[in-house]
């Protein structure tokens, strides 16, 4: 039910409003001047307000100057006479949703209020939106215990409320996006655009028009005008990924964007302004890049007002339980499967392998076993078929384990099966997703007996 707060000090006017436009699914509320209409916005809560401007007491502007300060996302619909006209930019300036003048055309005012309550429903969804996904990137949702993660917590609870650029470090795969987007979603402006920008996947040539924009007819193939991603961010965050890519030329003018917070289209002189934050992240030494030159040192002291570190996956091996967990609900989540347990050997196995591609890989990894997986239980024999994990290369994966023959795996593994379920023949056929002719066949030819008691 949509509430509707009419606000007129002409009691016949109210009453014509609320007789034409009643409908099923609006509740009207009435007020006959400002003072009494910011009560009811205050005890009701009304998800519109219809106001005329002219009336005793307080009139509709100074209602709407209190009200917006009260609740900003209030939609009034001011109603104005001919002679108003400036009052009314006045009033739009000041936060109306839009005008009505009189004599009032019901139709008029009837499509202005449905305008006003589609507007809301879509203000409402986002905001649900924008909800879902800041707890997605919340600070809890970031899987790690170890004394490296927890260094990273503490940083991004401390620059989430302030807007100063942020330099993520890291090997690639270690989740530097994310640690961007919990910053985002965890700061004042989480309802403002996230907008990654990889410097390593956009052509030279168009880095540039893609940051700041172009006018039309400023380069071959620029038909119309187009805004940037800094213009699109409003006061939300740029995230330049693999900004150690970033050409010399383009550096200069970040710099200037940085120390200025202003910049141009390419092909125009007009100078517009942006609040937006900038996070920058890298996998690349900058340091080095320094000395060849290849990097401003200015800039690069611009940038890394705060530094994170995000450790690699090898200095974080007491992490990979918990994040296998994690990365299995999301990996069944997109793909529609139901693999819900893993083996203690998949566990034992995932620790041992040194992650060159980190936690990117790990998914990897994890997604192709499931693929795979007949069952409900990731085990061994399909997460080692992954290419990312070949156990016949020591220097790659650090398995001092002598290896056996996939009849000597399978007997051990079946036999471990059994005796955790008590020999029941049912569960453990349920648990490695076999007949129980297979599974009486594979006892008989493996002579497994159950533990004398």
């Amino acid at each position: 039910m949509n509430q509707i707060l009419v606000v007129d000090d002409d009691s016949s006017s109210r009453e014509s409003i609320i007789l034409n436009l009643s409908k099923d699914d609006r509740h009207f509320l009435e007020a006959s001047n400002g003072v009494e209409a910011l009560e009811i916005v205050r005890s009701e809560n009304p998800d519109i307000v219809v106001c005329d401007i002219r009336m005793p007491q307080m009139d509709g502007l100074e209602f709407l100057e209190k009200v917006k300060e009260y609740k900003s996302d209030l939609h009034v619909i001011m109603i104005t006479a001919y002679d108003d006209m400036q009052t009314t930019v006045r009033a739009i300036q000041q936060g109306a949703f839009e005008y009505v003048r009189k004599p009032i055309d019901i139709l008029d005012l009837e499509l202005t209020i449905k305008r006003a309550l589609e507007n809301l429903d879509v203000c409402r969804r986002l905001e649900g939106l924008i909800s879902k996904i800041g707890k997605e990137y919340q600070i809890d949702n970031i899987i790690g215990k170890s004394p490296g993660m927890m260094e990273v917590f503490k940083i991004i609870g401390a620059v989430s409320t302030s807007p100063v650029t942020v330099l993520i470090r890291g090997q690639s795969g270690t989740g530097k996006e994310l640690i961007a987007k919990a910053i985002h979603y965890n700061s004042p402006f989480r309802d403002q655009p996230f907008i990654p920008v990889n410097c390593t996947a956009i052509p030279e040539n168009l880095i540039e028009s893609e940051l700041f924009g172009h006018e039309k007819g400023s380069f071959t193939g620029a038909i119309s005008q187009n805004k940037g991603k800094f213009e699109l961010a409003g006061q939300g965050t740029i995230f330049l990924d693999e900004i150690g890519d970033m050409p010399l030329q383009l550096q200069t003018k970040l710099l200037r964007v940085i120390q200025e917070r202003t910049f141009e289209r390419v092909g125009s002189n007009k100078t517009i302004k942006t609040e937006a934050r900038i996070i920058a992240a890298t996998h690349k030494n900058l340091e080095t890049l320094l000395e060849k030159g290849d990097f401003r040192e200015d800039l690069y002291y611009r940038l890394r007002v705060v530094e994170i570190t995000v450790p690699p996956l090898s200095e974080r091996i007491e992490d990979i339980p918990a994040l296998v967990d994690y990365l299995m609900e999301k990996i069944n989540r997109d793909l529609g499967k139901d693999v819900r347990r893993v083996s203690p050997e998949v566990i034992e196995l995932l620790t041992k392998i040194e992650w060159k591609g980190n936690v990117r890989e790990l998914e990897n990894v994890l997604r192709r076993a499931i693929v795979l997986s007949r069952g409900d239980v990731l085990l061994p024999e399909t997460l080692t078929e992954s290419p990312q994990i070949d156990v016949s290369q020591t220097a790659s994966a650090t398995i001092t384990a002598p290896f056996r023959s996939l009849a000597e795996a399978e007997k051990e593994y079946i036999n471990k099966v059994l005796l955790h379920n008590d020999w029941n023949k049912k569960r453990t056929c349920e648990v490695l997703n076999i007949a129980r002719t297979t599974l009486d066949r594979k006892i008989e030819q493996y002579e497994l007996k159950p533990l004398e008691k």
